[in-house]
């Protein structure tokens, strides 16, 4: 899942970014930008670098063994043949 810590920067800058005559309204801004970024982001399907380094390995595993079996079953498939 998504990072709070990383939701609560992205929140902050938004903040930051507000003009100073709205200053009064930022501890409430920056509370309904990090719900705001909170729930949208995880409505997406968002995974994190981590999870995909990991499925990327486990993909790179799965295609050596497929390219493994084929050859496998291309010999089978010659001896059979003769």
């Amino acid at each position: 899942m998504i990072d709070v810590k990383k939701i609560d920067e992205i929140a902050t800058k938004l903040n930051d970014a507000i003009p100073p005559g709205a200053k009064a309204f930022q501890e409430d801004m920056h509370a309904q930008f990090k719900q705001i970024l909170q729930t949208m982001l995880s409505k997406m399907d968002i995974v994190t670098r981590e999870e995909f380094d990991v499925q990327t390995k486990v993909l790179a595993k799965t295609r050596q063994k497929i390219d493994d079996l084929e050859k496998a079953i291309a010999a089978l498939e010659e001896k059979q043949g003769q």
